[in-house]
């Protein structure tokens, strides 16, 4: 019996692919997207230094007793326009989407929409 790869590791290999085009430089870095089950993690990363210049969670301070839970559009949403709002705060207006491999769809698109809407561009 043949054995299907799992999905973590077929959503990995999109990721190292992807992330061969992709890099983020000081005058434009890339915006990172990880999903949990239960929360998304959204990260402006600097590749060339090495650094995370920001970051935001549907665990955030920011963001405590605003979520009934984190894993859902509502709390996407809610990180995007945080991580915009700390990038505008910055001085970052210009961002690379790096979408980790997961399909434009539902959690990660609500969260770069949010982030578009508050006016990050990418």
């Amino acid at each position: 019996m043949i054995k299907k790869p799992d999905r973590k590791v077929l959503r990995a290999k999109r990721h190292r692919r992807v992330r061969k085009k992709i890099a983020g430089t000081a005058q434009r870095p890339r915006l990172n997207v990880f999903r949990s089950l239960n929360h998304i993690y959204a990260q402006i990363i600097d590749d060339e230094q090495g650094t995370t210049l920001i970051s935001a969670s549907s665990l955030s301070p920011e963001l405590r007793g605003q979520l009934s839970r984190g894993g859902n559009k509502e709390a996407a949403e809610a990180v995007g326009r945080l991580v915009a709002q700390k990038a505008l705060e910055k001085g970052i207006r210009q961002v690379v989407f790096d979408r980790a491999g997961y399909l434009y769809h539902g959690r990660v698109k609500a969260l770069a929409e949010a982030a578009r809407e508050a006016g990050l561009e990418f």
